[in-house]
């Protein structure tokens, strides 16, 4: 190989000629990977004195390449020089090694291959970046929490296909968001758990001929445990999936979380405020005032999912062991956790600043929201149900067609329709009676919802 861009190729003798121009740039992958340089350091500094324990390297060789690989980190901390022709962050890492401590440079990689040497890397970034994530997701369920507390005492209505259904306290909405992240998290726990298995001494596919302590590589680089067959070591990408499925289900919740905040602060709901910090205005209408960050968070949703249903295509029809695919599988990860890094913090700045409007809420509230609860009424007196959901269906209407809300009907009215109504019918429109009849656990009483919060502290902390 003589080109510059081959320089840095930990492979080659089996060729005559150089790589042709054309595949250069297709076969690099410095440019994605370079983020693991700390990380392929580290995997490194394990090797070596794995290999020192089997007595493959003396005393002076390890130390001449822990020496080594400190001056290699400390080059790199400085930055990765934009024209470096090694093809990736192994190859950069070994040729600077060779400059720094020598000849001795040329034994760390015994018994190790770039494709046992790159799944420890992108593990062992997982497993910080998986915890940075869980951290985030934590400030969102806190600030949703704090939201919940500071809302038990305001009904607002409460919604399904948009249409009014039920009256509900705002602090079970609140909580009905806090209960997907909370699944989130525990996902992204799986995923950072699954990641946690040393593929290290794999080597390329059939394992290490060198007797390396895996256990010992497992407890310096902090795995809970070793892999158990070198093939499927190499190959498998499955942490990476269960990752990326947790991105994508955060996706999906923060992206109805989203859709609620625009729908509700905008004029025709109008039940909360986005705080200022967080909304933009309009290059042409200077009334305007857009919850933009409820419309990016939306937005990223699909790039979420784009990411794990790509991963899990590139998977799909990969033969046995390690093949070059899968130098694809690291941009997706890499973006749904930078994207994460975006979206969670500005996702817990907005609930902290949003705030509600209890007198638009009480302008909402429209009297057919307690036709069940008048439905309930009339079971209660022994109506079975059916039957007073038909009837409230026809006070609904004849309501409708009198132009009067249900309240204002003359008992008689009522007494017309179904004879099991009495003057406490009235007592039915009070919609704190209604949110407090709801008592059953994951109901919107007050002693349901007290209830949720407290045990939403508890998942919060």
């Amino acid at each position: 190989m003589t080109s510059k861009e081959q320089e840095g190729a930990l492979w080659g003798g089996r060729f005559k000629e150089g790589m042709d121009p054309a595949m250069v740039p297709l076969n690099l992958s410095l440019a994605e990977d370079q983020r693991l340089w700390r990380h392929d350091l580290q995997g490194s500094r394990a090797w070596a004195r794995a290999l020192a324990r089997a007595e493959v390297l003396d005393d002076d060789e390890l130390q001449g390449l822990l020496e080594g690989l400190d001056r290699v980190e400390a080059r790199l901390a400085r930055g990765i020089p934009e024209d470096a022709p090694d093809e990736d962050i192994h190859s950069l890492v070994e040729r600077l090694l060779g400059e720094e401590a020598g000849e001795v440079a040329g034994k760390l990689h015994t018994g190790r291959s770039r494709n046992d040497q790159v799944a420890t890397d992108m593990r062992l970034w997982g497993m910080e970046a998986l915890d940075q994530v869980e951290d985030r997701l934590t400030g969102v369920l806190q600030a949703l929490l704090a939201m919940a507390e500071r809302s038990v005492e305001l009904v607002i209505p409460g919604y399904t296909h948009l249409q009014q259904g039920q009256p509900v306290r705002a602090a079970h909405w609140t909580l009905s968001h806090f209960w997907p992240l909370v699944r989130d998290r525990d996902r992204i726990r799986q995923a950072r758990r699954a990641a946690a298995v040393l593929p290290l001494g794999s080597g390329a596919l059939a394992g290490c001929p060198f007797p390396v302590d895996r256990e010992y590589l497992a407890r310096e680089l902090g795995f809970r445990e070793v892999s158990d067959n070198s093939m499927d070591a190499v190959s498998d990408r499955d942490w990476m999936a269960d990752g990326l499925y947790a991105g994508a289900m955060i996706g999906i919740h923060l992206s109805r979380l989203g859709e609620d905040l625009v729908l509700f602060a905008s004029r025709e709901f109008g039940l909360l405020r986005v705080p200022d910090g967080f909304s933009t205005g309009s290059s042409l209408m200077p009334q305007k005032r857009n919850p933009d960050v409820a419309e990016l968070i939306r937005g990223k949703a699909g790039r979420f999912s784009g990411n794990l249903v790509a991963l899990l295509t590139l998977l799909k029809g990969l033969p046995t062991g390690y093949n070059r695919d899968l130098q694809e599988d690291k941009r997706l990860l890499f973006d749904t956790v930078d994207q994460l890094e975006l979206v969670l913090p500005a996702v817990a700045g907005t609930l902290k600043g949003c705030r509600w409007r209890p007198e638009r809420a009480r302008e909402l509230l429209s009297e057919e929201l307690l036709a069940t609860d008048l439905a309930d009424y009339l079971v209660r007196r022994g109506v079975p149900f059916r039957t007073s959901h038909e009837v409230v269906g026809r006070l609904v209407s004849l309501a409708e067609d009198e132009g009067m809300p249900l309240s204002r009907l003359p008992l008689e009215r009522y007494r017309e329709v179904h004879p099991a109504f009495e003057a406490d019918v009235k007592e039915v429109f009070r919609w704190e009676a209604s949110v407090e009849s709801r008592a059953a656990r994951g109901g919107t009483a007050r002693s349901a919802v007290e209830a949720q919060l407290e045990k939403a502290r508890r998942q919060a902390g």
